[in-house]
């Protein structure tokens, strides 16, 4: 990794991140503005390429704007305890295994609307059933 220097151009390739993403995240603060040359071009810096490839990570993982502030924020402080951030990958975590439990039930209902014979017609269709009448046929809220 070369020092300094990155254009925006260079900085998305580098992390994956779009263009106007990065401005974005200029804008609300998320990533602090950087230099510009004399060509009033952004200049970014190891620091910021660091940055952003923390914050490109944790949003392909699915954490929230809110709790992504939060982290980066106990990530500026490198003495500082492990556990707020372990707390909120825990919450996450918790977040992540509701929905399987929840996907899961759905694939269930979903395999168990087709696994029934489809012989006749859509009076007598199965899934047809089910999806008219939720309460007497459906396990699950969805």
């Amino acid at each position: 990794m070369r020092a300094m220097d990155y254009s925006i151009g260079e900085l998305a390739a580098e992390t994956g991140v779009k263009i106007p993403t990065i401005r974005y995240y200029e804008g609300i603060g998320l990533i602090p503005a950087p230099p510009r040359s004399e060509g009033n071009q952004r200049r970014y810096d190891d620091a910021a390429l660091r940055q952003l490839k923390f914050i490109a990570h944790a949003r392909a993982m699915g954490f929230p704007m809110a709790e992504l502030k939060s982290m980066l924020r106990i990530a500026g402080h490198a003495d500082a305890p492990c556990h707020d951030i372990d707390d909120l990958v825990r919450t996450r975590l918790d977040d992540i295994n509701q929905r399987i439990e929840r996907l899961t039930a759905l694939r269930d209902e979903l395999g168990a609307m087709l696994a029934t014979p489809h012989q006749g017609t859509v009076a007598t269709c199965r899934v047809v059933e089910v999806l008219g009448d939720h309460e007497h046929h459906c396990a699950h809220a969805h």
